[in-house]
C-alpha cells in the first residue's frame, strides 16, 4: 500500500533567481506554494524536502566539466563569460546558482525514487521541469536538467521503460537529447512550432536514432492553437503511445506557458485546458503505468500571478486525488498575499471560465486544417517506427 501523494518542496528552491529583470521570477514558486497551502492541500499530501543532487547524481546526465563550470560561476558570477551557456541573457550567472539548481534537481530525483520504491504513486515538483539544460551547457533558463536526472535515476534503479510527456509551450529538447538513442525512454513533446519559438527544434522528423529510433515523438503546433486544438493534439498522440509502450514510470512536464496570457509564446490555451491535460496525465498513469507511478513537474510559465500558481495548484490537487473545483473562489488570504508581494490583483477563481471540448482523431481529420496537418505529420513520422498505424 503506497502512501499519500508527495509534494517535493524546500523554501530554498526560490534561490533559483536570475535577477529582477528576468522573466523567470521565483515569486511564481512561492506564490504557488502559498496557494497550495491556502487550499489546505498540505493535509492531503506529504510535503517532502529531498536532499540536493550530488555530483555523482548530476553526472548521470551532465558532463563533469560543465558541473565544475556551474560551480565556479556560482561562487563568482562575474567570471561567467558565456561559455557553457552561462552568462548569457537567458542564463545569467548568479551567486548560489549551483546550490539552487542542484536542490531543484534533488527534488525531482527524490520524487522519482519515491515512486519507484513504492512510497507513493504520485510525486510533484513544480519547481522542476527545467527541460532545456543540455549535458554540457545551460540553455533556456535551465541549468541542470532535473527531468532528465529523474528519468536517469529511474533507469539506474532498474526501470526498463520510462515515458516522458512534455506539454510546455517550448520543445523539451534537453530531455530528448539526453535519451536520443536510448530505447528505454520514450519522449513525447507537444509544443509551439519551431518556426516561431525557441529552441527551434522539435520537428516531427526528430524521432531518435540507433536503438532509440522511434523513441522521440514531436508534435509542433501552429501558433495561435487554442483549447480545442491543443486537447485534440494531445489525445491524438499521447494515449495511444503510452498504451503501446506500457511504461513502468511516467514523468510529465507541465509548463504553464501555453496559456493565452503568457508573454513569451503564442499559443492560446486556457487554465481549464491545462487542468484537463493534467487530469488526463493522471488517468493515463493509472491506466497504463505500473502501479500508477507518476512524477509531475512544473516548467515554464511567465504570467507569474494570474496563471502559474493556479495551474500548478490544480496539478498538486489532482495528484493528491482531491481535485479543486474550477469554479471555487480563490482564498482571500492568498489574494492578499499576492498584493502584498507584487502589488498586483490576484484572480478570484480557479478557472478562466472555459469548458474545453475536443474532437477525437478517430472521428476523422481535415487534410486542409493546419492543426490536423501537424498531427498527421507526427503520426506518420513516429507511429510506424513503433509498429502503430499512422
Amino acid at each position: 500500500m503506497t502512501g499519500r501523494a508527495q509534494l517535493m518542496w524546500d523554501d530554498a528552491v526560490t534561490g533559483y533567481n536570475f535577477g529582477s529583470s528576468h522573466p523567470m521570477d521565483p515569486v511564481r514558486l512561492s506564490l504557488t506554494r502559498e496557494l497550495v497551502r491556502a487550499y489546505g492541500l498540505d493535509s492531503k499530501v506529504d510535503v517532502i524536502s529531498a536532499r540536493s543532487a550530488g555530483d555523482s547524481t548530476l553526472r548521470l546526465v551532465h558532463h563533469s566539466d560543465y558541473i565544475d563550470a556551474v560551480r565556479r560561476c556560482s561562487a563568482d558570477p562575474r567570471s561567467a563569460d558565456g561559455s557553457y551557456g552561462i552568462g548569457t541573457v537567458d542564463d545569467p550567472a548568479f551567486a548560489g546558482m549551483h546550490e539552487a539548481s542542484a536542490l531543484i534537481a534533488g527534488q525531482s530525483v527524490g520524487a522519482a525514487e519515491a515512486v519507484w520504491r513504492g512510497e507513493t504513486n504520485h510525486a510533484v515538483n513544480f519547481a522542476g521541469g527545467l527541460h532545456h539544460a543540455m549535458p554540457g551547457s545551460a540553455s533556456g533558463f535551465c541549468v541542470y536538467n532535473d527531468a532528465s536526472l529523474a528519468i536517469a535515476r529511474l533507469l539506474e534503479l532498474g526501470a526498463e521503460r520510462v515515458a516522458y510527456v512534455d506539454v510546455d509551450v517550448h520543445h523539451g529538447d534537453g530531455v530528448q537529447a539526453a535519451f536520443w538513442d536510448d530505447p528505454r525512454v520514450l519522449t513525447i513533446s507537444l509544443h509551439e512550432h519551431p518556426r516561431t519559438l525557441f529552441p527551434q527544434t522539435g520537428w516531427p522528423e526528430e524521432t531518435g536514432e540507433g536503438a532509440g529510433e522511434g523513441c522521440a515523438v514531436n508534435l509542433p503546433l501552429p501558433a495561435g492553437t487554442g483549447d480545442e486544438g491543443w486537447l485534440r493534439a494531445f489525445h491524438s498522440v499521447v494515449p495511444e503511445l503510452l498504451a503501446d509502450f506500457r511504461p513502468q514510470a511516467l514523468v510529465t512536464q507541465h509548463g504553464a506557458d501555453t496559456h493565452f496570457e503568457d508573454p513569451l509564446a503564442h499559443l492560446a490555451v486556457s487554465l481549464d485546458a491545462q487542468r484537463a491535460v493534467q487530469a488526463s496525465c493522471h488517468d493515463l498513469a493509472h491506466d497504463y503505468v505500473d502501479q500508477g507511478r507518476w512524477v509531475a513537474l512544473g516548467g515554464g510559465g511567465y504570467s507569474v500571478v494570474d496563471v502559474v500558481p493556479r495551474s500548478w495548484t490544480h496539478l498538486v490537487s489532482i495528484a493528491a486525488h482531491t481535485p479543486i473545483d474550477p469554479a471555487s473562489a480563490v482564498p482571500e488570504e492568498w489574494r492578499n498575499e499576492v498584493f502584498a508581494r507584487t502589488r498586483e490583483s490576484a484572480p478570484r477563481r480557479m478557472t478562466d471560465g472555459r469548458t474545453p471540448n475536443w474532437r477525437s482523431w478517430d472521428e476523422g481529420y481535415d487534410p486542409a486544417d493546419r492543426l490536423d496537418q501537424a498531427i498527421l505529420a507526427t503520426r506518420k513520422a513516429s507511429f510506424p517506427l513503433r509498429g502503430l498505424l499512422a
